[in-house]
């Protein structure tokens, strides 16, 4: 018997020398999203489990449940679904849909009546959250407190989520302003690691502009506010920073890699971080020492 010998650039079993290079993630060009899928998926900070972040219609953040639900089981009210990369708040006529994580989270109150089913999954989760908890595998994140914040002598530096006034409509920052990051991907499948102040480009002010409520909201007590202005920057500078993408990326059509920390500004919901004085520059913070 004559043995079989071995293709070259193979193994004695036949498998290939060569590993395959991964085919990289792409954001189709008719995407309403940039924002790739992968990493997206974050835990939460009240019971630590899991949760998926997608995009609204109107680009503000939503957690869902990671898996699918029976729709028959969920209040039409409750039912979410995805279309290109995009949360909507309905079901898609199909007998399948999307849950928001608030609903099943097992430390906080559902805003509607669940099935049992979904009482079921929140029992399951709040045993995961239990078991974590005590093994010291996670730390509930600590009550935040709903009162407004109040600006004392030690206080008087930049707020730890400003808000910023951008394309005339104001927005509440995820964290201070030179550390807001770049969402963008780079050429190394790596989130950017350049913040969205450009050194040398232009800067916007802080200005005390009246604290104006929503249309049909109860006017608050106090007239003025802390706002980051970007007003007096060109449209296009304007539109970087709305991205959340450095001056590198702003223009290279390079997918994200994580939702833009912009939160619009509602002066009810967000009165714990209405600061009425303005921050003192730093040359003026260390001459008090």
């Amino acid at each position: 018997m004559c043995p079989t010998p071995t293709p070259a650039g193979r193994h004695w079993d036949g498998s290939s020398r060569t590993a395959r290079r991964p085919r990289p993630l792409r954001v189709a060009g008719t995407s309403p999203s940039r924002l790739l899928r992968a990493g997206q998926s974050h835990l939460c900070r009240q019971c630590g489990n899991r949760i998926d972040l997608y995009q609204r219609t109107d680009q503000r953040p939503i957690a869902l449940h990671p898996g699918e639900l029976t729709a028959a089981d969920i209040p039409e009210s409750c039912r979410w679904h995805l279309s290109g990369g995009i949360a909507h708040p309905h079901g898609d006529g199909s007998d399948w849909c999307r849950i928001p994580h608030a609903l099943l989270c097992p430390r906080r109150t559902p805003t509607c009546h669940t099935a049992p089913g979904l009482e079921a999954i929140r029992r399951q989760l709040a045993v995961r959250t239990r078991r974590m908890i005590d093994t010291g595998v996670f730390t509930p994140a600590p009550a935040t407190s709903t009162q407004p914040a109040t600006v004392t002598d030690a206080d008087t530096g930049e707020p730890d989520r400003p808000v910023v006034q951008i394309l005339l409509c104001r927005y509440l920052a995820e964290r201070p302003l030179n550390d807001l990051r770049c969402v963008a991907q780079t050429r190394h499948r790596h989130r950017c690691t350049h913040t969205i102040p450009a050194p040398t480009g232009p800067t916007g002010t802080w200005r005390l502009l009246p604290a104006t409520a929503q249309h049909g909201q109860l006017a608050l007590p106090d007239g003025l506010m802390a706002v980051y202005d970007l007003g007096k920057l060109p449209y296009s500078e304007q539109l970087r920073w709305r991205a959340q993408r450095c001056p590198a990326h702003v223009a290279s059509g390079a997918a994200e890699l994580a939702l833009a920390g912009w939160q619009p500004f509602d002066p009810l919901l967000h009165a714990a971080h209405i600061h009425t004085r303005l921050p003192q520059p730093p040359d003026r913070r260390q001459g008090r020492g």
